[in-house]
């Protein structure tokens, strides 16, 4: 297996085993995070967001597939279920994610899923009807990102 490939590995394992410090390892300190909801996290917000998201996600479930990579870029597809706290509803989101790595560590890391799809499962009929326009998707990006900061903020951790 190629190193880089063992490196999304034993990001995506130590996911699994909610070990946050496990994933932090495996990002470069100049990393670049963006998904969705949560854009251009550098470090602290990124690993930040990964604890909020194992703390929070009492029920979360991860299953990932697909791993590959060569010495500049790399790919995995995973599988996460978990309820979502704001409604309680059910959610299976199924997610591509892309790497770049240098100096042994991910230095970008993307993860590509249909908003749309995800919102009509965590949002309902309010998902359904309006998951697909620009009004909802940057509601949700806000409340992401404030949901991040104040995270932060309460544990006296600064960046994004």
């Amino acid at each position: 297996m190629h190193p880089n490939a063992q490196l999304i590995t034993d990001f995506y394992s130590a996911f699994q085993r909610r070990d946050a410090d496990g994933m932090a390892a495996c990002y470069h300190p100049d990393v670049e995070f963006n998904d969705a909801v949560f854009q251009g996290l550098r470090y602290a917000g990124a690993t930040s967001m990964w604890r909020m998201l194992l703390e929070r996600g009492k029920d979360l479930e991860l299953d990932f597939s697909q791993v590959q990579a060569d010495d500049r870029t790399g790919s995995a597809h995973w599988d996460a279920r978990y309820t979502f706290g704001q409604t309680g509803r059910k959610v299976l989101n199924r997610i591509d994610a892309s790497f770049e790595f240098a100096d042994g560590k991910i230095v970008r890391h993307t993860d590509r899923f249909p908003f749309w799809t995800w919102s009509r499962q965590a949002l309902g009929p309010v998902g359904w009807a309006l998951g697909w326009t620009p009004l909802l998707h940057n509601k949700v990006r806000a409340q992401g990102a404030a949901g991040l900061r104040k995270y932060m903020k309460e544990r006296g951790i600064a960046g994004t």
